[in-house]
């Protein structure tokens, strides 16, 4: 007959020391893996909220700015006062031409 097996409070358990070591090293490296995802899941998520708030504001832009909503850059205003001044001396020749 095979003996029963009592677990009380006074219960010993023995087990190699190596074998305590290796649990103990799989233990903490499982540890730092899960520690090392989950960041990296943070990071990415963090990414990708950052670059869907960059896509919305491109989008913002790419319809505002055609529009003129967004102003306009200081070279377009110097280049709409030097097309005005030609505008102006065309007329001028064309007045003094006859046309």
């Amino acid at each position: 007959m095979p003996k029963s097996l009592e677990v009380n409070d006074g219960s010993q358990i023995t087990i190699p020391l190596r074998n305590l070591i290796a649990i103990i090293v799989f233990v903490a490296a499982m540890v730092t893996g899960y520690f090392a995802t989950t960041e990296r899941i943070m990071l990415l998520e963090n990414h990708m909220e950052i670059m869907d708030v960059h896509v919305r504001q491109n989008s913002e832009f790419r319809v505002r700015w055609p529009r003129g909503e967004l102003g306009a850059l200081p070279d377009d205003a110097e280049q709409n006062m030097r097309l005005d001044y030609v505008e102006e001396h065309l007329e001028q020749l064309e007045m003094m031409c006859g046309h």
